[in-house]
Formats: structure tokens, sequence, C-alpha cells
């Protein structure tokens, strides 16, 4: 049996702060808790990172009302710091996260496998939500 090739989404923000800081944002758990979420009735309530080659992370990742959570986390593949980041989930999918400084702003791309449950569209608003979350967490800290 073939293995499936897995659609690649691609999401990205403009952060108006400079890369040292968007990246300490993107990777302390003390700030992960505060934007890893995609809506207002979600919320982080636990993350844990080791940011080396061979590392990992995870987060836990509810809905405030206590109906729903799943834990998010995986195996970091490669780190440059400051520029470069790329991981693969638990559930083997890639990612690869680009951060790239520009004086007082930091473009973030990130790519990502899609898994198959959900719809593409739907994978890509919700991850470009969580970044627009960022966005605005990172910027008004």
């Amino acid at each position: 049996m073939e293995a499936q090739i897995k659609p690649v989404i691609t999401v990205e923000t403009t952060v108006n702060a400079p890369v040292e800081k968007v990246w300490a944002y993107w990777t302390q758990p003390q700030h992960i808790t505060k934007w890893n979420s995609a809506s207002d009735d979600w919320h982080t309530p636990r993350a844990e990172n080791d940011l080396r080659v061979g590392g990992s992370f995870s987060a836990r990742m509810e809905a405030k009302d206590g109906s729903f959570g799943f834990d998010f986390g995986g195996v970091y593949d490669a780190i440059t710091t400051n520029e470069y980041i790329e991981y693969t989930l638990g559930d083997t999918r890639k990612v690869k996260i680009i951060f790239a400084s520009d004086g007082d702003t930091t473009k973030v791309t990130e790519s990502f496998e899609a898994e198959s449950q959900n719809p593409v569209e739907m994978q890509r608003g919700g991850w470009q939500a969580i970044m627009d979350n960022f966005k605005k967490y990172t910027e008004a800290n």
C-alpha cells in the first residue's frame, strides 16, 4: 500500500515585534499558555517545551467549559534560534516554521501536513486563528 501524500497547508502573520521577542513568545511555555487557542472559548492550561533537536513539546488544549480537550505534541527535528523550527507531530505529520526578521517586525510562516479527518480549509482556519491570536498576544505584551 502506497503512502498517501498529505497536502501542505501554510499560514502566516507579521508580528510588530523584533524576532527575539517573537521567538521567546512562540517557544516559552509561560507564553504558549496565553496564546495557543483558536477561539475565546478554548485555552491551553498546560504547556511543556524542551527546545532542542530530539526534544519534545506538548500542550493541553481544552474547551473552557470542560466539554472537550486534547494533547498536542511532537519532537523537534531541526532548530535554528530566531530563524527556524521543524518538528514531527505525534501522528507523524511534519511542521516547519520560519521566522523572518525585518527590524521591528517579524514574519512567521508555518507550514504543516494536513490530517485526513477534517477539511483542509477548516484546518487552515484553525491554525490561522491560533497564529492571529499569537500576533495579538505578542504585540500586546
